[in-house]
């Protein structure tokens, strides 16, 4: 008597194909957006500063982003070109923003440390003026009046720190006569004026 013939198994059902893994476009992302936001800043003055850690990070994260577009890891290779470029003109702008504020405290320095050598200068006829003359330094102001028995009549005076200007001033007497102020601040002539009559005066100011 022979075996009865039984079917053939059923042939395994193939596994189901894995999902394939999502994008990785954190690093491009987040490059992006400190790039921006970093751009923004870099244009503002004082709180400018808080713009380089977010540019140099950006340059960083768009980078590593770009890399994984390379690589296939992510889809966001646009993204990540345009945070890299927009972390590197923040870079830039910072960079100009700090030189620009360096060189202008070096000249505030310069010109706070720096000596000013003023001549007051007054010639004419008159034989009872009167001079007063005075001088704005830093901080400080210092007034002075004399009374020539002649002229000319001439005074050098010399100021440390920053210089703001100063006046000079001549008034005939009684008597009459002319008069002429002259004003030479480190060697160049910055101001001139005559007067004449009696009790006329000349004035040499604003410089």
């Amino acid at each position: 008597m022979s075996a009865p013939d039984f079917p053939p198994p059923p042939a395994p059902h193939p596994a189901p194909a894995a999902p394939p893994a999502p994008p990785k476009n954190g690093l491009g992302t987040a490059g992006f957006v400190l790039g921006l936001v970093g751009l923004i800043f870099a244009f503002l003055p004082i709180i400018g500063i808080i713009a380089w850690p977010l540019v140099i990070l950006g340059i960083i994260f768009s980078a590593l982003g770009f890399v994984r577009t390379r690589s296939g890891k992510a889809t966001n290779k646009g993204l990540s070109i345009a945070g890299l470029v927009l972390s590197v003109i923040g870079l830039v702008i910072c960079i100009v923003w700090t030189v620009t504020a360096a060189k202008v405290v070096n000249e505030v320095n310069n010109e706070a440390n720096r000596s000013v050598t003023v001549h007051y200068e007054v010639t004419g006829t008159a034989k009872d003026a009167s001079v007063t003359y005075t001088t704005f330094g830093d901080g400080s102001t210092a007034t002075n009046q004399e009374h020539p028995q002649s002229l000319p009549w001439s005074k050098d005076i010399t100021t440390k720190g920053l210089f703001k200007g100063g006046s000079l001033l001549v008034t005939t007497g009684a008597e009459g006569g002319e008069v002429t102020c002259k004003v030479t601040v480190d060697g160049k002539e910055t101001k001139t004026s005559k007067a004449a009559g009696n009790f006329a005066t000349a004035t040499c100011d604003g410089f």
